[in-house]
């Protein structure tokens, strides 16, 4: 059974409508699937909606959160959620924060870029974005894309848009452990998304992931295009002195990025031992 538990749309930084990722999935011969957008739920029910028959769908998110690096420093990490309900006051009251620091965040780089010449306008890419978009640094690398400045979205990212670089900004996340404690009291479950994706930048130790444990933390994502085989070794023997939940997912983006639906998966029974720790959200199909 191919199960993909990380999956993005056009409601955060995907190239896929909700209604497009269902179809996407359906053809990618999926069983199940996960719509994780970065600090929304506004493709949930779209996705409902266009779910085809046969195909479950896990609703989630993925949490943009700051956490310690096991080394005395800190870094950014995500987290993604899964089955919680998006009505509780503290998830409402946190993803509206999120979102509106990302739109004036991208806001103000878009418009550092235009102010030293770049072929960007940020008045027009705001204006094709949807009004509860969460909007990020991909959307302005496609506009880049767009004007033939770079060729792809790596690229804008590596020349223009990479953290420490010249548009960068920084941004005020979640403290992941309350990020985990907000989900559970929420009615849903948690997986450290991608913890050793060392290509990303740093990354945290196992020990920020032991610690985790006790606040609540779920699982982590093992199987990730960004986690050479040794890391995955290592969470996986974590996983297992842990007792987390082990998900493997594709992390896909649409056009965004090269990786396909499926690329990775995750067990049957490790998405059924997610499911049965959450209480708030079921799973559709």
């Amino acid at each position: 059974m191919l199960i993909d538990l990380h999956a993005h749309t056009t409601s955060s930084d995907g190239t896929d409508t909700p209604a497009e990722l269902m179809a996407a999935a359906s053809a990618a011969g999926l069983h199940a699937v996960a719509i994780t957008d970065h600090d929304t739920t506004a493709g949930w029910a779209e996705a409902e909606q266009a779910r085809p028959a046969g195909l479950r769908v896990v609703r989630g998110a993925e949490l943009s959160c700051i956490a310690p690096d096991g080394r005395g420093g800190k870094v950014t990490v995500h987290l993604l959620a899964y089955l919680f309900d998006p009505a509780a006051p503290a998830v409402v009251a946190e993803q509206t924060r999120l979102r509106a620091e990302r739109r004036a965040r991208l806001r103000l780089i878009a418009e550092r870029m235009a102010a030293d010449g770049l072929p960007v306008d940020p008045d027009a890419m705001f204006a094709g974005l949807a009004p509860d978009a969460s909007v990020g640094r991909p959307h302005l690398a496609r506009v880049l894309v767009a004007a033939g400045l770079v060729d792809t979205v790596d690229e804008a990212f590596a020349r223009y848009l990479r953290d420490g670089g010249a548009y960068y900004l920084p941004r005020t996340d979640t403290p992941v452990e309350r990020a985990v404690q907000m989900i559970a009291a929420a009615g849903g479950v948690t997986v450290f998304a991608h913890p050793f994706a060392r290509r990303r930048g740093p990354v945290v130790t196992a020990e920020v992931i032991r610690e985790l444990v006790g606040h609540g933390l779920t699982g982590v994502e093992v199987d990730h295009p960004d986690h050479e085989p040794a890391d995955r070794d290592e969470l996986r023997a974590l996983a297992e002195e842990q007792n987390l939940v082990v998900t493997g997912s594709s992390d896909y983006h649409g056009t965004n990025k090269t990786v396909r639906l499926g690329a990775e998966s995750t067990a049957p029974e490790q998405l059924e031992a997610l499911v049965s720790k959450a209480s708030a959200v079921p799973v559709l199909g």
